[in-house]
């Protein structure tokens, strides 16, 4: 099984990749776990990813693109994978897409947990206060959501387009939202 789960911050996807992981047999790769690796194990990659973070800026869909080619040529990627928040943009889609034909790993679904803006401004917000993060007021969580929906919107649309695309109600108790996935994936589970 290969799945991109797309949802916005807030909306459990590392969460349930973590619980789809080990139901699936199959690697979780997120991209900002990737970055910290590479930067850690001091690559080129990851060094020109940490001099760009250095400068403020965001690490190139180009770089980003890399590091994920580098890890689905590793050998536990057989079986699949679960990419997290990547793409995020309609660029990387399109590029991700073209590299996963050209390696014959198409993807087999993209799933997106859907949660209303306010609920996943409350989450946030929650998780902000426990962890003490003061950048996760309200308003900062809102612009945030905001930027991600304009960016998002054309990724949901190019899968959807391409019909891989399963909406899930990101909404109960972890179990729940969990079955709901399982049950969007599980015709593609059949013919794969």
């Amino acid at each position: 099984m290969r799945l991109v789960l797309l949802g916005a911050p807030g909306s459990g996807k590392g969460t349930q990749a973590t619980r789809l992981k080990d139901h699936l047999q199959v690697p979780h790769i997120s991209t900002g776990d990737l970055l910290r690796a590479e930067v850690a194990a001091g690559s080129k990659l990851g060094l020109e990813a940490k001099e760009i973070m250095a400068r403020g800026d965001l690490v190139s869909d180009a770089i980003l693109l890399g590091m994920i080619e580098d890890r689905l040529s590793r050998g536990d990627t057989g079986n699949g994978f679960i990419l997290d928040g990547y793409p995020r943009n309609l660029a990387q889609a399109s590029a991700l897409d073209a590299l996963l034909g050209r390696i014959g790993q198409p993807i087999d679904c993209a799933v997106q947990l859907d949660v209303d803006t306010e609920l996943l401004v409350e989450r946030i917000a929650g998780r902000a206060k426990a962890e003490g993060r003061a950048d996760d007021n309200p308003e900062s969580v809102r612009k945030r959501l905001s930027i991600y929906n304009e960016q998002t919107a054309p990724v949901v649309d190019f899968y959807r387009q391409h019909g891989m695309l399963s909406v899930v109600n990101g909404v109960g108790t972890l179990d729940d939202v969990f079955t709901r996935i399982l049950e969007a994936i599980a015709p593609v589970r059949e013919v794969g």
